[in-house]
This record gives structure tokens, sequence and C-alpha cells, in this order.
């Protein structure tokens, strides 16, 4: 009976010690990431804080104040809305924290940022040797709780993510807040037989903040390889928007794409085809059911053909697909998405919103 009993304990161990090795994807807040373990009080001058190191799990660099939402001395008032603490970068300013990473794999951080002061804040992230510059003076929703992801691909097996300032302000203290950080690692899509286009559902993307209501921004000039929306390009001068199923209204799966910009956020894939060959374009457009009223007609293009798709929303979830021929010219096709005008919510018109687009495929004509 012992020895059974030992078998059995070997056994388990040997079973237990087999998961806990298991590799698991990152898909979580960084370590305090949400900026509610603060300084020590010794450690604040008011809001500013002193010390390089004295906000827990973060290195900071230059003037960084840590806030508390709410009214503030002044008269000015800051809405943080993933919590109850933020901190703001002033000039120059910067934070960052080093965080274990797989060479090679990509990744996205998720983070609600939004201006404080001047129109023409800009907020940068980086990730050696990676960088890209988010403007803020655009506000996608009106309590100021904007989120948004930027990709990344990992080099080492460390990586240093930054937060910085890069402007300089008549006020020193003026900068970007930033409430809440998050990083996901995203599975590399593939085209199909099936279908040409790499995450064509959407259901492959950014960290979803779980007291968050308004979606993810998906920022301009995202290339396609570091792109937080695996597969796709956000090739527009203004961010779309990453939206899921529990707080919008999204056709197929769990999550769609809505174009929030008008003409000015550009969504696009280039797909690899064979020259001569004719291919079918599939799509589905529709509203989230967000209160975005009115004409929200979505352009199609794939290689020389375009397509325009009418859909007039009357906010309660409907949808459509239509679809496209083309023949490929070459051995890399385009296709982009835009709307064709602009919107805001019929209720706030502090919200920018659109038409939404889901399940896009691309099929070799006569494929079974």
């Amino acid at each position: 009976m012992e020895t059974l009993l030992c078998f059995m304990l070997v056994l388990s161990s040997l079973f237990s010690a087999h998961v806990s090795v298991a590799p698991q994807l990152l898909d979580a807040l960084l370590p305090n990431g949400n900026f509610e373990e603060g300084p020590k009080p010794s450690n604040l001058n008011k809001t500013v804080i002193k010390g390089k190191y004295s906000l827990p799990k973060w290195e900071i660099n230059g003037l960084v104040e840590y806030i508390h939402g709410g009214p503030q001395p002044g008269g000015m008032f800051f809405a943080v809305a993933h919590g109850v603490h933020a901190v703001r970068l002033g000039n120059e300013a910067s934070i960052s924290q080093t965080i274990a990473v797989k060479p090679g794999s990509l990744y996205s951080l998720t983070f609600g940022a939004s201006r404080t002061c001047a129109q023409d804040e800009v907020l940068r992230v980086s990730v050696p040797s990676q960088s890209g510059d988010l403007p803020l003076q655009t506000l996608y929703s009106s309590n100021g709780g904007d989120i948004y992801a930027w990709g990344f691909r990992a080099t080492t097996k460390v990586a240093k993510v930054t937060f910085h300032n890069p402007g300089v302000q008549e006020d020193p203290a003026c900068g970007p807040l930033i409430d809440s950080v998050a990083i996901k690692e995203l599975l590399p899509p593939m085209p199909t037989r099936a279908n040409l286009v790499k995450n064509g559902d959407f259901e492959e993307g950014p960290h979803l903040l779980k007291n968050a209501t308004n979606g993810v921004l998906l920022p301009p000039k995202q290339e396609d390889l570091t792109s937080p929306l695996p597969g796709w390009i956000v090739e527009s001068l203004k961010a779309v928007k990453y939206i899921d199923s529990k707080h919008f209204n999204v056709p197929f799966g769990l999550a769609a794409v809505e174009l929030v910009a008008g003409r000015e956020s550009a969504l696009a894939q280039v797909l690899r085809t064979i020259p001569n060959k004719t291919y079918k374009l599939t799509f589905s457009i529709g509203d989230a059911r967000n209160g975005c009223h009115g004409s929200m007609m979505v352009e199609a293009f794939a290689g020389k053909e375009t397509l325009k798709v009418p859909f007039t929303s009357v906010g309660k979830g409907e949808y459509k697909t239509d679809s496209l021929k083309f023949k490929a010219v070459g051995n890399m096709t385009r296709i982009t998405f835009y709307s064709a005008f602009y919107h805001t919510s019929y209720d706030n018109f502090g919200i920018l919103c659109g038409p939404i687009l889901d399940r896009v495929t691309v099929t070799p004509v006569g494929y079974l």
C-alpha cells in the first residue's frame, strides 16, 4: 500500500511539474499597471514624485505627477476613467518598466491616455528599437477616458517599455495622463485556402481593460508587422476603434472594428495573390448599437476595383453583407476600407462613431 501511495505521489508531482512549465500567453495589467500602489508620502511634493524609483514597479525620469482623479487645484478636473490614480508626464518626462518577453513574439500594450492642457499633446511609446508617437489632440470619448493600443515585436528576452512626453509646453507640468497599462501576447494569424485575409474576423486583438466600455483605439500609421490588430494596417490620419461584443453590437464572434473618423480612419491589408486570377471580397458592415445614426456608407477597395456599400443606421445594431470581384494585377493586392462620412453619437456629440466592419474574406473564384 505504501509503495502504491509513493508511486502515485511521484506521478502526481511529475504531472504537476509538467503543467507548471507549460508556456502561458501574457494578457494582463503590468505590475502596478493601474498605478493604485502609490509612492510613500515622504516621496511626494504635493503631486510631484521625488526619486527615480519612488513609484512602485516603475522607473521615472523628469517631472512626473501622481494624480488622484477628480477636481484639481486651480479649477481643473482630471478624469481617471479606469481606476482612482494616474500619472501625468511633464515636459520631457517619462515612466518605464522592464518586462520579460519572448524574442520574435508580437505584443500589444493597452493603456488609458488623455491630454490635460494643450491641444497638441503627444505621447511617445517605445520599446527598443521601436517607437511611435500618439497624437492626443482628438478626443474620441466625452469623459476623456480614451484607451489606446500599440504593438511591438520583441527582439530580446526583456523589453523596456517607456511612455514619454516629448513636448515642451509653456507650463512644465502640462502633459498626457496615463491611468492604466496592460500587455497581451498576440498570436500570428495565418491565411488559408478558404480565406486569404489574416484575422478577417478580428478575433485576435489587444487586451481589453475590464472596466472599459468605450473600446480600444488603434492609432494611425500602424504597420502590419507590429500592428496591435494582427494582420491589419491602420494607414490613416486618425485611429480606428477595436470593439468587443460585451459592450457593443458585433455581427459575428467576439470583436469587430469601428471606423470612427470617416475617410481619416482607413484599415488595410496586403494579400498574396496570383496575377490575373479572379477573387471575391466579402465583408459585413453595420452599426454597433451605440447611438450612431444616419448614413454610414463604407467604401472598399481591392486591386483596381471599388465598391460603395450604403447603410443607414437607426441605432438598432443591424448589419448587411456585400461583396465584389476583382482581378489580381500582381503577386500582392491591397484591400482597404474606410467610412465615407463623419459621425458623432446621437445623444452625445462629444463621441466620434461610425460603421463597424466584420468578417472580411477573400476567396479565389471557383474555390469549393
